[in-house]
C-alpha cells in the first residue's frame, strides 16, 4: 500500500448529493447506472498482463525523484512545529512504488520522469496535515484545577509554548524518569524523583543554550509548569503521596510515570 488518502473537499450540496447518489446506486448492484466501456474480462486480462512489466527507473527518473523527497523534507522541517505528520523514508519508498505503478499502467518498461511526476502528484494529495495548536500552560492547569487562583492574561500569555516544544520537554523528561526507574528498582523510593530533581536535570541538559539568569529563570518556570500539565492534564504523570503535613514537602512530591504510558 502507497498510503494513498481520499482528498477533502469544501462541502457543496449538489455535488455532495450527486457523489452519494452514484455511490448508493452502485452499491444497489444498478447495472444500468454504470456505462462500462471494457468488460470486466478484458479489464482482468489488461491487469494481468500489466503486471508482467518490470519497470526500471532511468536515471533521469532516480534523480527527480531524489529531488522531489528533498522538497518534501524541507516543507517539512518548514512547517513552523505545528504538523502532527512527517516525511520519512517511508514516502520515499511509496513514491518509488506508485512511479513503478505509473509505469505499468501504461506498459511501459521503464519508469520516466513524467511517471514520477504524476505519482509525487498524488503522493502530495495523500499527505494531510493536522494543526496542532499552541500550549497554554496556565490555561489547561487552571481549568483543570479549581481551587487554584486565576492568573492575569499577560502571564498566561508567557508562558504559551508550541506543541512540539511542549512534547520536546515531556518527552525527555518521561525518558529520564524511566530510566531511572528502571536502575532503581530496589530500595526504598525505588524509582521516584522529585519534582525539584526532574526541573534541575533537565535545565543542566540545555544549559548551553540558555543565555542569562532571566533566561534560566523563564525555563524553569516553562518546564515546572510542564510537569503540572502532565500530571493534572494529560495524566501521564502520578503525584506519590508521602502524607506528609509539611507544606514544602508537598510542594516538591515524588512523581512516577503512568504504567500504561508508551512514549511517542
Amino acid at each position: 500500500s502507497s498510503g494513498i488518502n481520499a482528498e477533502y473537499g469544501e462541502c457543496n450540496e449538489v455535488t455532495d448529493y450527486a457523489i452519494a447518489r452514484r455511490i448508493v446506486d452502485l452499491h444497489s448492484r444498478q447495472e444500468e447506472s454504470v456505462e462500462r466501456e471494457y468488460t470486466l474480462e478484458e479489464i482482468r486480462r489488461y491487469i494481468a498482463f500489466a503486471k508482467k512489466f518490470k519497470p526500471r527507473i532511468t536515471p533521469e527518473s532516480q534523480e527527480y525523484m531524489v529531488e522531489e523527497y528533498k522538497k518534501l523534507r524541507q516543507r517539512d522541517a518548514n512547517a513552523m512545529s505545528k504538523a502532527s505528520w512527517r516525511i520519512t523514508v517511508r514516502q520515499l519508498e511509496s513514491l518509488i512504488r506508485l512511479s513503478e505503478a505509473m509505469a505499468k499502467m501504461v506498459c511501459d518498461e521503464t519508469v520516466k520522469v513524467n511517471h514520477v511526476k504524476e505519482a509525487f502528484r498524488l503522493l502530495s494529495k495523500s499527505i494531510i496535515r493536522v494543526e496542532t495548536p499552541d500550549i497554554n500552560l496556565e490555561e489547561d492547569i487552571n481549568a483543570h484545577t479549581e481551587t487554584e487562583a486565576d492568573m492575569d492574561t499577560e502571564e498566561g500569555d508567557n508562558l504559551r509554548i508550541t506543541f512540539e516544544e511542549y512534547r520536546k520537554i515531556s518527552n525527555m523528561l518521561i525518558l529520564h524518569m524511566r530510566e531511572f526507574e528502571e536502575k532503581n528498582k530496589e530500595g526504598s523510593g525505588a524509582g521516584a524523583l522529585k519534582k525539584q530533581q526532574l526541573v534541575d536535570w533537565y535545565l543542566q541538559q540545555i544549559e548551553q543554550d540558555i543565555e542569562g539568569e532571566q533566561e534560566m529563570i523563564a525555563k524553569k518556570i516553562v518546564t515546572e509548569k510542564v510537569l503540572d500539565r502532565l500530571v493534572k492534564v494529560d495524566s501521564v504523570l502520578l503525584e506519590i503521596e508521602g502524607g506528609s503535613e509539611d507544606p514544602a514537602v508537598d510542594a516538591d512530591p515524588y512523581l512516577v510515570v503512568h504504567p500504561n504510558y508508551i512514549v511517542e
